[in-house]
């Protein structure tokens, strides 16, 4: 009879490693299956584990179903992760507007200002050149934007921002 108690308990364990395999590989229904398994009939070493890890299956099936009606809303979204702090599915984001819409200025401010926030200088400053460069007005608005805050002291980011002082 035990030796059954412990096939079990080793096959749930078995069970949950191939629920976080599947979480890292991106598989978040077949994961969010398993731990749905585990909360039900698992060992009481891994329940409270297995429910944060079907919060996450649960969130990030919930984003990847997300559409938006247009470019500019997917634009608002990805900047609200960009100010909470996720960066990567913030880009993610604003790579896919650019996909679709090459000379999406906006996608490109945003990237610029996703890359100053992580100190990523030399992107940072391509990407806002060509916002700039296809929006003038991503100029003025950059002068006060906080996001840009770490590019201040770089006199590339002041020539692209004034340039009226070159001349």
């Amino acid at each position: 009879m035990r030796t059954v108690a412990n096939q079990a308990h080793q096959q749930s364990f078995q069970a949950y490693q191939t629920g976080l395999q599947l979480m890292q590989e991106g598989k978040f229904e077949k994961a969010r299956t398993i731990f749905e398994k585990l909360i039900a009939t698992g060992p009481v070493e891994v329940l409270e584990r297995c429910r944060v890890y079907l919060s996450v299956c649960h969130s990030k099936l919930q984003q990847s179903s997300r559409t938006f009606a247009t470019h500019e809303e997917q634009y608002d979204y990805a900047i609200s992760l960009l100010n909470t702090g996720d960066y990567e599915e913030a880009r993610e984001h604003f790579d896919a507007i650019l996909r679709h819409e090459p000379s999406a200025d906006y996608a490109f401010y945003g990237l610029a200002a996703l890359e100053s926030m992580t100190g990523q200088v030399e992107e940072c400053l391509a990407h806002l050149g060509r916002a700039i460069q296809l929006n003038p007005r991503n100029r003025i608005q950059a002068r006060t934007d906080t996001d840009f805050h770490d590019m201040i002291d770089d006199p590339r980011f002041t020539e692209l921002l004034y340039p009226e002082t070159l001349l």
